[in-house]
C-alpha cells in the first residue's frame, strides 16, 4: 500500500479558531496527524473524529464520535474506545496547539476510512471515559465543539 494523505482546515466560532491538520497513512496502516491550531483557550481540549463531514450548522452537524465498532468512549491507548477517540490536545499560554498524534484506528483508506468525516476540537478536556459523568462513556464530557474541519484527500501537487 502506498502512502495516503489527507488534510483538514480547522475553523471555529467567529473565525477565532483556525488551523490545518495533515493526515499521513503509512504503508503499515498507521496514520500520523500533525498540524497546528490557534485561537484556543490555554489547556487541554478533547480531540475527536466525528462521523459526518457535514458542517452546514458549524461543528454541531458533524454527528457523534466516529465509532464503527460500537464501543464505549475511551482513551487512544485503550482497547475499548471509539475509533475517533484521539484524546486531548494541549494549547499553550498563547492558545496554540501543536498536534502530533500517531494512531492505528483512523485509516485514510479501506472500509473504516476517515476521509469525508470531520475532526473536532472541544472546549473542555476529554475525561477519556474515566470521569464518572453521564457523558463520560459517550463523549468524554469534553464540552462544546469549538473548532472543526472536514478531512479530505490531499492533493499530490
Amino acid at each position: 500500500m502506498s502512502t495516503v494523505k489527507g488534510v483538514a482546515v480547522i475553523s471555529g466560532a467567529n473565525n477565532t479558531i483556525n488551523g490545518s491538520l495533515h493526515f499521513i497513512q503509512n504503508s503499515n496502516g498507521v496514520t500520523h496527524v500533525k498540524g497546528r491550531i490557534t485561537g484556543l483557550t490555554p489547556g487541554l481540549h478533547g480531540f475527536h473524529i466525528h462521523s459526518l463531514g457535514d458542517t452546514t450548522n458549524g461543528c454541531n452537524s458533524t454527528g457523534p464520535h466516529y465509532n464503527p465498532l460500537k464501543k464505549d468512549h475511551g482513551a487512544p491507548f485503550d482497547s475499548e474506545r471509539h475509533a475517533g477517540d484521539l484524546g486531548n490536545i494541549v494549547a499553550n499560554s498563547d492558545g496554540v496547539a501543536e498536534v502530533s498524534i500517531i494512531d492505528s484506528e483512523i485509516p485514510l483508506s479501506g472500509q473504516h476510512s476517515i476521509l469525508g468525516r470531520a475532526i473536532v476540537v472541544h472546549a473542555d478536556p476529554d475525561d477519556l471515559g474515566r470521569g464518572g459523568h453521564e457523558l463520560s462513556k459517550t463523549t468524554g464530557n469534553a464540552g462544546a465543539r469549538v473548532g472543526c474541519g472536514v478531512i479530505g484527500l490531499q492533493s499530490s501537487v
